[in-house]
């Protein structure tokens, strides 16, 4: 039960870590859609090929009355799930694996 937990916390701490990383780009994306990119520069296309269709289907959900103002608010709900996944989600995995560990 030892390694499965250990396992377990591992598989917690890396989603974590990834989905961090993905925060980050979805603020540089953010932050640089405000200042006219240059779009054949390899840093811009490199965040818009891993935000745009993560944005996408943010956007095909949210209801038609969002798209009448000019804010994108698909980033900010990104952000919030992925802050939700880590807190809530990933977390109580962590724990759960603590746990396993405990019991062996």
């Amino acid at each position: 039960m030892f390694i499965l937990g250990a396992g377990v916390c591992f598989i917690a701490e890396a989603l974590s870590t990834i989905l961090t990383i993905y925060s980050y780009i979805v603020i540089g994306a953010v932050l640089i859609s405000w200042v006219k990119p240059d779009p054949y520069n390899p840093i811009v296309r490199f965040l818009y090929q891993l935000t745009e269709p993560v944005f996408y289907q943010v956007r095909k959900k949210l209801p038609s009355f969002f798209f009448r103002s000019q804010i994108d608010f698909s980033p900010l709900i990104v952000l919030l799930l992925i802050l939700f996944i880590n807190r809530v989600l990933l977390s109580s995995l962590y724990h759960y694996g603590q746990k396993l560990q405990i019991l062996s």
